[in-house]
């Protein structure tokens, strides 16, 4: 997985789009995109929705625990986000839903235990960051006040034995060249994937992570020089090859291989 769409869960007829958009995953958003309003209505065209299930996996975020009792059981549910976590209990709350939980970090006392979160999510789910909620608890004023956060999920979340998180949305949907550069960074720190929030965000985000020719042709270059059975190598350039870096190498050719 590597792009995750959201959508208003009051918006029903923006679900056919979302679900042929190209993402790998549609999330259908009952919380902050929703009006208080129109909860009840949003609950129950998501319900609708998700009474088949559909070619694309469909996660909802909620906005409080009593909407579990609707999206319990439903087939075409494939997870369930939930966001302004702090505590593994929340994330204990949420999986009697019988589904991966996804739990989304949103306050300082949420980075603070992000490894106890990502413990109690189990090998399917995952921990991330919410990150409009959580600069304005910082008190940080753009991305680089982020970046101790966002390794801080990643070491959190590989020390619990899941998968890299995936980076929150980017909020200014037509700087599409300020979104490429905030996924190179991202890619940086070990982050892997994005949600967005408009389908022209997609193909930016899946360029922005792709392996890049040179990265992909050195690092088979190491894994046919690597031997085996010595431990190390030594390339034609004069670079110093050891175990760690074939894994790190063997990763960037099978992301490669996930673009085809």
């Amino acid at each position: 997985m590597l792009t995750w769409l959201y959508v208003p869960g009051d918006r029903p007829e923006r679900f056919a789009k979302a679900l042929g958009s190209g993402a790998d995953t549609v999330i259908v958003d009952l919380e902050d995109a929703v009006a208080p309003s129109r909860k009840a209505y949003a609950l129950d065209a998501v319900t609708d929705l998700l009474g088949s299930t559909h070619g694309v996996p469909v996660q909802v975020r909620i906005a409080a625990f009593d909407q579990l009792d609707a999206l319990t059981g439903l087939p075409g549910l494939s997870g369930i986000r939930v966001p302004k976590v702090e505590t593994p209990q929340a994330v204990r709350a949420a999986a009697v839903a019988g589904v991966p939980v996804h739990a989304l970090i949103e306050s300082a006392r949420g980075v603070e235990a992000a490894f106890e979160i990502a413990t109690v999510c189990g090998p399917d789910g995952s921990i991330g960051l919410g990150e409009a909620d959580l600069s304005a608890d910082l008190h940080v004023s753009d991305e680089a006040g982020l970046t101790w956060p966002r390794s801080r999920v990643v070491v959190a979340a590989r020390a619990a034995g899941l998968g890299p998180p995936a980076m929150s949305v980017y909020p200014h949907v037509s700087d599409l060249a300020g979104l490429a550069a905030s996924c190179v960074a991202g890619r940086r720190l070990g982050l892997l994937g994005r949600a967005a929030i408009h389908p022209r965000q997609l193909p930016v985000i899946v360029e922005a992570f792709r392996p890049s020719g040179s990265e992909v042709a050195k690092a088979e270059e190491l894994l046919s020089a690597f031997d085996p059975d010595a431990g190390t190598a030594v390339l034609s350039d004069g670079r110093f090859v050891d175990i760690a870096m074939v894994a790190a190498a063997r990763r960037t050719v099978e992301l490669a291989a996930r673009f085809g």
